[in-house]
């Protein structure tokens, strides 16, 4: 008998949602072009936010990052640790690591023949940096460093402007031992990179690890760890992992906390993306909630006639929603075909350069790549139906309260 009843309710609510069909296909079309907006601007400006901070945690770089405790407040020489060895080395060899480097990182002076900077001198291990960083992708000119006991000086391309050198030339980098000494060396420019971000072309230089260390009588110490994971917004297992493989003179932060500012534009975005689908729901919701509305005022008597025949208020209220969740689904359903057929198409990038500036100085590439995740389609998905139907509630339950004899005799 119930599922006599339901199946009754079920055909009904789909006949009478196409009695109207000029109403229900306005209304498709609207929650139709509704989800596609919804998912389509949430994978651009995905893509957006998610260069910025791919592009951020490279600058940093690393997913985790291992300094001496005071090496924030105070980069000195001083505040360094010793390499990776024991149970640290075993851990950066765990699976959840797909990439590690040791890094000399210490602020020093440049000086060409015509004029001199403060930089941050970075020594790197070549080899290991690459996947890290990919700075070999962002040589404008010349080669990057080929071994950790290399020669040369990477050095940007605006800073090699600003000091008025360039391949070949010979430059002065000078920092300070750990005697507190100045310790200097003639470096020869090997390569100009390119960073997004234009003031990392001015700060930043970059030679042979070893080469610093030697330079800096620093023996085997170095300045920090840096580690890479397999997903920058699923970190912390690797976190925990490592603070505890690390001893007490040692510290650990991901890159959440290495850049707060990185940091907080995840967990705006992420905000924005549910404020976002709701504002734009919340426009359609008046429509579904007036063509609702509009199907109770045009249907009182056959509401009354079927209460007299033995229907429940409950079943009416049913029927109701089922046809605005049958509306909802039907319009999801194509919107999401919709917004995945029209980003697939982009995903290999589109092409910003005429605001590549612009896009600079948000940290940002001048190629957008759209990011399609699984995660903000259902996010859609079920607060479209969730919202849905929760303006259907109003008229559905106003169709069940009608007195039959009321409904059976009102004139219009």
């Amino acid at each position: 008998m119930m599922s006599l009843l339901l199946n009754t309710v079920f055909v009904l609510a789909w006949r009478n949602l196409w009695r109207n069909y000029r109403r229900t296909l306005i209304m498709l079309a609207a929650i139709t072009i509704g989800t596609w907006a919804m998912i389509f601007m949430t994978a651009l400006m995905r893509g957006m936010v998610d260069d910025m901070i791919k592009s951020g945690i490279r600058n940093l770089p690393g997913h985790v990052q291992i300094h001496h405790p005071d090496y924030r407040n105070d980069p000195n020489i001083n505040n360094s640790l010793a390499s990776p060895s024991g149970t640290l080395l075993n851990a950066l060899g765990q699976p959840d690591v797909l990439a590690w480097t040791t890094r000399v990182r210490v602020p020093a002076v440049i000086s060409s023949e015509r004029d001199g900077r403060g930089v941050m001198l970075v020594g790197i291990d070549p080899g290991k940096e690459l996947p890290i960083t990919r700075m070999a992708d962002r040589m404008s000119a010349g080669r990057f460093l080929d071994n950790i006991d290399d020669k040369g000086l990477v050095i940007g391309a605006r800073l090699a402007k600003r000091l008025d050198t360039g391949l070949g030339k010979r430059v002065v980098v000078m920092s300070q031992d750990p005697e507190n000494d100045i310790a200097d060396r003639g470096f020869r420019v090997v390569g100009l990179y390119k960073a997004t971000i234009e003031a990392e072309e001015e700060s930043t230089i970059y030679a042979a690890r070893d080469t610093v260390q030697k330079m800096l009588q620093m023996d085997d110490q170095i300045s920090e760890v840096a580690i890479m994971g397999h997903d920058y917004r699923d970190i912390t297992a690797l976190t925990e992992m490592l603070k505890s493989s690390v001893s007490t003179d040692a510290e650990v932060l991901p890159w959440t906390e290495l850049d707060t500012y990185l940091g907080t534009m995840l967990n705006v975005m992420d905000g924005f993306v549910l404020i976002w689908i709701i504002v734009i729901f919340l426009a359609l919701s008046f429509g579904l909630a007036n063509t609702l509305i509009m199907a109770v005022f045009e249907r009182v008597r056959e509401i009354g006639l079927m209460q007299a025949l033995g229907m429940r208020p409950s079943s009416i209220l049913y029927q109701f929603l089922l046809e605005s969740f049958f509306l909802l689904a039907i319009g999801l359903s194509i919107g999401n075909v919709a917004a995945v057929a029209s980003i697939k198409p982009l995903e290999s990038g589109i092409d910003l350069s005429v605001v590549a500036e612009g896009m600079a100085m948000m940290g940002a590439g001048s190629t957008l790549y759209p990011a399609l995740y699984l995660r903000d389609i259902l996010l859609a998905n079920v607060i479209v139906i969730v919202l849905g139907l929760l303006t259907s509630l109003l008229p559905a339950w106003r169709a069940s309260r009608y007195d039959p004899v009321d409904a059976l005799t009102k004139t219009y």
